[in-house]
């Protein structure tokens, strides 16, 4: 092992997208080969199992990139270590893990492991496939998911990876979002205060393992996507901060390298190896555990220098801006680097502001993302649906405020952890009236929710409507689905997740004003109806009620001659729903509604979505 010059040059560029094949630890026929960057230490010691933790006979060797590296013979898998390093910036001695383990210990323990990565993969029919299933114009619906806290089941990942596959069946969902598997030291961070940038957490297995349960849903058809976080990384002594002595991945200055709603470390994205380190780590995920797709948090935090800072808290760009131009560029090459490997994958952000394009292309000044979340969608929305009945015809502005922009970027719409802690109670809990009434609006909200343009996300346990909010302490209560109103709610997630499949006019044209088409705006009775199209493809008719009141003889202006069918309506009785419906095709008369020149009449179910489209396509 080594690294040539041209490691050497690609990692002092900020260039280098494979640092985990060069650094870190590596088996090879003479020992194990250990390199480390940290350009400021004075002396790099080896310490682990195989010396009892004194290295003072095995020392690394340092190169003029800044590099610490030597083969240590007795060195084997399987055995823990941290790097020893003595600052020739003021003497100080830390033993660090290593910044490119590729497997930790479990925590509390915190050293990193020797680990052979070696896995014989069989997700080849997926792998060739994938692109289809991660383009923008297929069905997608996204299952978030927090391992620990989902199902307690002994087996760590494989036993995981076979339940939620048959979950997934049962539910419908065509992806998985896993947060945070990198190693963490704080549990409680879910995952979100990372410092093993290439290793997964110990707690559910060791790496081959988690390679196994990404393989396992694979091969039964399900899509991986897993969250990243290079926004912020904890300050623990054995991680990242001031790893040589001095402040090497994060700013010395803590109006940009201190996070002070996480009161973590900020990464310096000028410091060329600092973005290599990044860079290489996403590619890592995606090239060593054949991920699908990367969700990066807290976008919004890195590209703003006075994001949740006050006056005098932040330092401005060379512009005078607060634009953090190092992270922009930084996302932009991240995107550019993922794309140009693996053209069939998702980047994916989470940005919370009005940033102008961060799912456009690079080369027309985006910041080449593939999605974005539409967070503005998810706080309207709630806020809308937690209002009583009574008060809904005054604010209907709430939601279809969101079609003005709808087609702005390309947006999931999520309704993720976040909604479901701090105080913030379940989905359920958020909807008013009685009990009948949360439920249905619950159902409603998910029915909008999957009617809307856009990739529809749910977290974990909203798909029955789990009463608490989320602990990750305990797991979900899977006991509630033996009664009917949680069955129901869950049976609904399953079948608009089958619809979305079935109807290209729900998910083909999910980015380009053409897929949607207002059709009737009432205020007064608090409906309204839009229909979602495709080519070559009958379009879908969604016609929503916000209001406990049925709606008999309501006129729907239709494009479409013959007869329409209902195809879902989330009132139905099998989802726990009062059993309104248009069991009967609807006959479409010469009678103009809406500005179309037919229309239809048909029975509006309360506190409900209903789908129709033409009997004939």
């Amino acid at each position: 092992m080594e690294l040539t010059a041209e490691d050497r040059h690609l990692f002092a560029a900020g260039a280098h997208v494979d640092l985990a094949r060069v650094l870190g630890a590596h088996k090879t026929e003479a020992g194990t080969w250990f390199a480390v960057w940290a350009p400021n230490a004075d002396r790099v010691e080896v310490i682990g199992d195989w010396n009892g933790w004194n290295g003072a006979t095995d020392t690394l060797h340092p190169d003029h990139s800044g590099v610490w590296h030597g083969t240590i013979a007795a060195a084997e898998t399987g055995h823990a270590y941290k790097y020893r390093i003595r600052s020739r910036a003021d003497g100080s001695v830390t033993d660090k893990a290593d910044p490119i383990g590729f497997s930790f210990e479990e925590p509390p323990r915190t050293a990193s492991i020797v680990t052979d990565l070696t896995y014989e993969w069989r997700d080849e029919d997926w792998m060739t496939r994938r692109g289809a299933a991660n383009s923008l114009n297929t069905a997608m619906s996204i299952y978030e998911v927090h391992l620990g806290s989902w199902r307690y089941e002994p087996g760590g990942y494989r036993a995981l990876a076979h339940q939620l596959a048959d979950y997934l069946d049962e539910t419908g969902f065509t992806h998985v979002e896993l947060l945070p598997i990198m190693e963490h030291p704080f549990y409680a961070s879910w995952g979100y205060q990372t410092l093993g940038y290439f290793a997964p957490s110990r707690r559910y297995g060791p790496p081959t393992e988690c390679k196994e349960m990404i393989d396992i849903l694979h091969r039964r058809g399900y899509g991986v996507i897993l969250d990243w976080v290079p926004s912020h990384f904890p300050l623990d002594d054995f991680g990242l901060a001031r790893f040589d002595g001095t402040h090497l991945y994060e700013h010395v200055d803590p109006r940009l390298g201190f996070h002070p709603d996480w009161k973590s470390g900020v990464f310096n994205y000028d410091r060329h190896e600092v973005r290599s380190f990044l860079l290489s780590s996403a590619m890592f995920w995606l090239d060593e555990y054949h991920a699908d797709g990367i969700r990066v948090d807290a976008v919004a935090s890195m590209l703003y220098r006075d994001y949740s800072r006050e006056e005098g808290e932040w330092i401005p760009n060379e512009h005078g801006g607060r634009e953090n131009l190092g992270a922009v560029e930084f996302l932009r090459q991240l995107n550019q680097s993922v794309y140009n490997r693996h053209p069939d994958v998702q980047m994916i952000a989470e940005e919370s502001t009005s940033w102008d394009g961060v799912s456009r292309p690079t080369d027309a000044g985006g910041l080449g993302f593939g999605m974005k979340w539409d967070m503005g969608w998810m706080h309207d929305t709630l806020q809308y649906t937690s209002r009583d009945a009574i008060h809904r015809s005054h604010h209907l502005g709430e939601l279809t405020f969101r079609m003005i922009y709808a087609f702005t970027e390309n947006f999931v719409l999520p309704l993720s952890h976040d909604e479901v802690v701090h105080g913030k109670g379940s989905i359920v809990d958020k909807m008013p009236g009685d009990r009948w009434q949360q439920l249905a609006n619950l159902r409603l909200l998910y029915g909008y929710q999957w009617a809307i343009p856009g990739k529809p996300l749910l977290f974990m346990g909203s798909e029955f409507a789990v009463s608490d909010e989320w602990n990750h302490d305990e797991e979900l209560r899977w006991d509630l689905l033996q009664y009917e109103e949680h069955r129901g709610v869950k049976d609904l997630v399953a079948d608009l997740n089958q619809l979305l499949k079935s109807e290209p006019a729900l998910h083909a044209v999910d980015f380009d004003p053409s897929g949607f088409r207002w059709t009737a705006d009432d205020a007064t009775n608090t409906v309204f109806a839009f229909e979602r199209l495709a080519p070559n493809a009958r379009p879908v008719l969604a016609v929503v009620n916000f209001t406990p009141v049925v709606r008999e003889g309501y006129r729907i202006g239709v494009g479409h001659d013959g007869p329409w069918v209902e195809l879902l309506t989330t009132d139905d009785a099998r989802y726990g729903g009062s059993g309104v419906g248009n069991s009967e095709p609807l006959v479409s008369t010469d009678e103009p509604a809406h500005g179309r020149s037919r229309s239809i009449e048909l029975t509006v179910p309360p506190l409900a979505v209903t789908f129709l489209a033409p009997a004939q396509p």
